[in-house]
C-alpha cells in the first residue's frame, strides 16, 4: 500500500466551490480538480484505503455516480471486488431497492441481490456525505445482503448538514470536513 505525501489540507484546497449549483443557495463541492491532478487523485485513494490492507475487504461498494470513481480505484488498490449501488432501473439483474429523501426531493437506489455473499466484509465509499440519506439507504441495502460494513468513507463531509447522525452504528470516516 502506498503512503500519501499529500495532506488533507492540500486536497481541501483543490476542491472548488461552485455557488448556486445545481440551484440557488447550494454551494457545490466540485471534485474535478482533484480528479484531474494525478498526484491528488492517487493520494485521495491512498487516504481512503489506508485503514485496510489487501485481503481484509471482500468488496468496495460505491454509490452512483461520483462514488464509483473513488470506490473502483479503492477496490483495485485493496485487491477486492467493486460493487455498484445505482439509481433505480439502472441495474440489469434482480435487485433490492431502497427509497430515501433528499434535501430537495426523493430517490431510490438499488443493488443486485447477489452482489456480495452473506458474511462478506465491505467498505462503502462515496465522494460526499451531506444529509446522510443516500449512505443510510445504501447501508440498509447492504444489511439486506447480510454483510459486514467495516467502514463508510467519504472524500468530503458537510458536517453542518449532520449526515453522520443518520449513520449511527457504522464507523464513518471523512477526509475533508467542512
Amino acid at each position: 500500500m502506498t503512503t500519501s505525501t499529500v495532506s488533507v489540507d492540500e486536497l481541501a484546497q483543490a476542491i472548488r466551490n461552485v455557488p448556486d449549483f445545481p440551484k440557488a443557495g447550494i454551494q457545490f463541492k466540485d471534485i474535478t480538480p482533484v480528479l484531474a491532478d494525478a498526484r491528488l487523485f492517487a493520494a485521495s485513494i491512498d487516504l481512503l484505503t489506508n485503514s485496510f490492507p489487501p485481503g481484509s475487504v471482500d468488496a468496495v461498494v460505491g454509490i452512483d455516480a461520483r462514488g464509483f470513481i473513488f470506490a473502483a480505484a479503492a477496490a483495485y488498490r485493496m485487491k477486492c471486488g467493486f460493487v455498484p449501488v445505482r439509481k433505480q432501473g439502472k441495474l440489469p439483474y434482480r435487485t433490492h431497492e431502497e427509497s430515501y429523501d433528499l434535501e430537495y426531493g426523493s430517490n431510490t437506489i438499488a443493488i443486485h441481490t447477489d452482489a456480495i455473499k452473506p458474511g462478506g466484509r465491505v467498505v462503502l465509499i462515496d465522494d460526499l456525505l451531506a444529509t446522510g440519506g443516500t449512505a443510510a439507504a445504501a447501508a440498509n441495502l447492504l444489511q439486506r445482503l447480510n454483510v459486514s460494513i467495516l467502514e463508510m468513507t467519504f472524500l468530503i463531509e458537510l458536517s453542518f448538514l449532520r449526515g453522520r447522525e443518520r449513520l449511527k452504528g457504522f464507523p464513518v470516516r471523512s477526509l475533508v470536513v467542512y
